[in-house]
């Protein structure tokens, strides 16, 4: 039967707060794939987000949440902004929700170790009635540890830790050993305290850029300016926005000039000049002018929003080494459930050991094997590197993609709007009969009101070098050729060197000069006037200033670099040897194709750089496909990954983001396996007890996150 709009499945977005490992992702998303109702299940730790398909949300919301509740987890609603998705379920801000989870957990730290250390004193007092006192405390931290473990069990997920955690210390109390067991589980608690907080640091590292978009706004309307609520601008909405002021939408200038602050978006520290037609971004800052912007996205569609909604899309999508941790622990646990077992029964029962002896052995065993830091090794570093990433406008659509830019060999780039700036300038003028400045006043004046590119590239040379206004009237564009007009009674023509020559201009001595110009991928404009020759005007699309010193910084990492273009040969080969590039000109997309898929066949693992318009089969085509832009969809949504500020040199930032989270999963993978090997064999042999093995698990889990977090400080990302 076919979908109908009533029926029609709905995504739905909810915050768990708690989570702060794979394992609990894994028991959250088995429990909930339980549930009838609820479909395509996906749980990110990293992000601390539960998304499914629904047909009745409110329903659904009700079911995910007594369950997740079950599981000793919180829960709440995100608000998308989409009252269509929005169930009637109340919705508390994320951080209070965190902010609750930590207490209720530091409630029962407190009580747990207030109770112990009262066991302890009455112990030194009365040693005969301390057991109970030490039972008290351990039964503080152990219920709410044991509930987990049945209702994880019960759901689907019989080998948690928590159930580890529960076996051991309640075996523990049976040969006697209350008061260790009491201590190992608040160390415990205490190691999921350093968690949780470790996780969120690595979670509001990006959600913190939403704080960045200011809470009101001034729309311009009839009836003046208003200040209204940031989140209810729509798009074509007319705002005022201040010097000082942060802007509060993603819009397109209409009237004023000001240099904007775009760090917060892209990570470019130097403040951009915009002017009339230029875009600007949410949460950037508008440093000394006042600005008219129409409004282009509503505040849950503008670029900050974008970015945090695609980074914790990203980070549900796991890499290939984390989908393989996933796997192994799904055997790990149950492995050393069994090793616990037999290290506790086969030396009493097959070589006359004594039980109580290999009985605490084996309890400690299950401690040591607890999964904790292994599991949270990938994510973790995962996680913490594509946020320190966006952070510095280097966006990043996956675990995958991360792990796959470290890998690249041979990185193509288009060349305009990619290795240039995608526009034309003025990069000689040569006078022949006039000076410079008039050379420039004439020309400017044909063009004036053009939008052609050759034609902005004169107006803003003109107007940056404030040569003298004339006026040009009776302006038309002859067959493509040129523009004609009379300037101060006097006919004059711009165009091309054939167009003039056609017209009788006296070129002949220009001819070389012309000729070095083209040479040098150069298109040439001649002002004439009747048959006189006034100048040349060279434009051209040059090199974005940090291209040369990019691509150095490429060949400095090992990687090789080539250019692919549909530009003509002679202007495409210019820019490649200032750049000191390879180059393929003259292209179409399909010849961009067949060039990437024989640098794969060769065995290259090739990344391409492009606009992600005209370049799509081969940004799909290539290994890692990477957007330049400003913060547009284009940019966003179109390959795996986006420069937003559009500097070459970004491209060796990324490189060196990878390989220093590859390098950081291979530190915390070597740590928590180490560990664990190191106080399996000392427990074994006798040497280390439950206390040590509980603080090795911990204590692995806290040097895998912290070293994870690493990644978030900016230099870790720095080339």
């Amino acid at each position: 039967m076919p979908t109908t709009a009533a029926n029609a499945e709905k995504r739905i977005a909810l915050r768990v707060t708690g989570m702060d490992c794979a394992s609990c992702a894994a028991k959250i998303e088995t429990a909930l794939r339980q549930v009838p109702e609820l479909k395509n299940v996906v749980v990110s730790p990293s992000a601390g987000r539960l998304s499914f398909e629904t047909i009745d949300a409110d329903k659904s919301i009700k079911s995910a949440t007594k369950v997740i509740q079950s599981l000793g987890y919180g829960i709440s609603q995100i608000d998308t902004g989409d009252t269509d998705h929005a169930p009637t379920a109340p919705h508390h801000h994320v951080s209070d929700d965190e902010f609750r989870w930590s207490s209720a957990k530091v409630v029962t730290i407190i009580a747990c170790s207030a109770a112990l250390i009262i066991a302890y004193l009455v112990g030194q007092v009365r040693p005969d009635i301390a057991k109970p006192f030490f039972l008290a405390g351990l039964a503080v931290g152990l219920v709410p540890i044991a509930q987990r473990a049945l209702a994880a069990a019960w759901h689907g997920t019989p080998f948690s830790i928590e159930m580890l955690m529960t076996i051991a210390a309640a075996g523990a109390v049976v040969i006697g050993a209350t008061e260790e067991a009491a201590v190992v589980v608040l160390l415990f608690l205490i190691g999921e305290i350093l968690e949780g907080y470790a996780a969120r640091r690595a979670r509001d590292g990006i959600r913190a850029l939403t704080a960045l978009v200011p809470k009101s706004a001034f729309v311009e309307s009839d009836d003046g300016v208003q200040e209204v609520p940031a989140d209810s601008l729509k798009v074509g909405a007319k705002i005022v926005v201040r010097p000082g002021d942060r802007i509060p939408a993603d819009g397109i200038i209409f009237e004023g000039e000001s240099s904007i602050n775009e760090a917060p978006v892209t990570g470019e520290s130097v403040p951009k000049r915009k002017a009339l037609g230029d875009p600007v971004f949410a949460g950037t800052v508008n440093t000394d002018a006042l600005l008219r912007v129409n409004v282009t996205a509503a505040a849950a569609d503008n670029t900050i929003a974008r970015v945090v909604r695609l980074v914790e899309e990203a980070q549900e999508a796991k890499a290939p080494t984390q989908r393989f941790i996933d796997r192994f622990s799904r055997y790990y646990t149950p492995a050393v459930l069994l090793l616990g077992i037999l290290v506790a029964i086969v030396p009493p029962l097959f070589f006359n050991g004594e039980w109580g002896g290999w009985i605490y052995k084996g309890l400690a065993v299950l401690l040591i094997g607890c999964p904790c830091a292994l599991v949270i090794s990938t994510p973790a570093a995962i996680a913490a590197g594509l946020s320190s990433g966006a952070r510095r406008g280097l966006l990043i659509k996956g675990g995958a993609v991360l792990e796959t830019i470290g890998k690249v060999t041979t990185i193509a780039m288009d060349k305009t709007g990619t290795l240039t700036e995608g526009r034309p300038v003025v990069t000689d003028v040569l006078a022949v009969s006039v000076t410079s400045e008039r050379l420039m006043s004439v020309a400017a004046a044909l063009e004036t009101g053009s939008s052609h590119p050759l034609a902005k590239a004169i107006l803003t040379r003109a107007a940056r070098e404030k040569v003298p206004n004339v006026t040009a009237t009776e302006v038309r564009a002859v067959n493509g050729k040129g523009m004609e007009g009379v300037v101060e009674e006097r006919l004059y023509f711009l165009g091309s060197p054939s167009a003039s020559a056609a017209r009788g201009a006296a070129l002949k001595s220009l001819e070389l000069q012309i000729s070095q110009l083209n040479a040098e991928g150069k298109t040439v404009s001649v002002l004439v006037q009747d048959q006189a020759v006034h100048g040349l005007i060279a434009m051209r699309d040059e090199p974005r200033p940090d291209a040369l010193e990019g691509v150095k910084r490429l060949k400095a990492r090992g990687i090789a670099t080539v250019m692919l273009t549909g530009d003509n040969r002679q202007t495409a080969a210019a820019v490649a040897r200032a750049l000191g590039m390879e180059v393929h000109a003259e292209l179409l997309p399909e010849d961009k194709l067949k060039i990437i898929e024989g640098l794969q066949r060769s065995g290259q693992t090739v990344a391409k750089v492009g606009d992600g318009i005209n370049d799509a089969p081969a940004l799909a085509a290539a290994d890692v496909g990477i957007a330049m832009g400003g913060g547009t969809d284009v940019a966003l949504e179109t390959a795996d990954a986006a420069l937003l500020n559009g500097r070459i040199n970004d491209l060796s930032a990324l490189i060196d983001l990878s390989r220093n989270t590859m390098t950081n999963i291979s530190q915390n993978i070597a740590v928590s396996l180490g560990l664990k090997g190191v106080f399996l064999v000392t427990t074994i042999l006798g040497v280390t007890g439950l206390w040590p093995a509980i603080l090795a698990d911990t204590g692995a889990t806290v040097l895998v996150t912290m070293n994870a977090l690493r990644l978030l400080r900016t230099g870790a990302a720095e080339s």
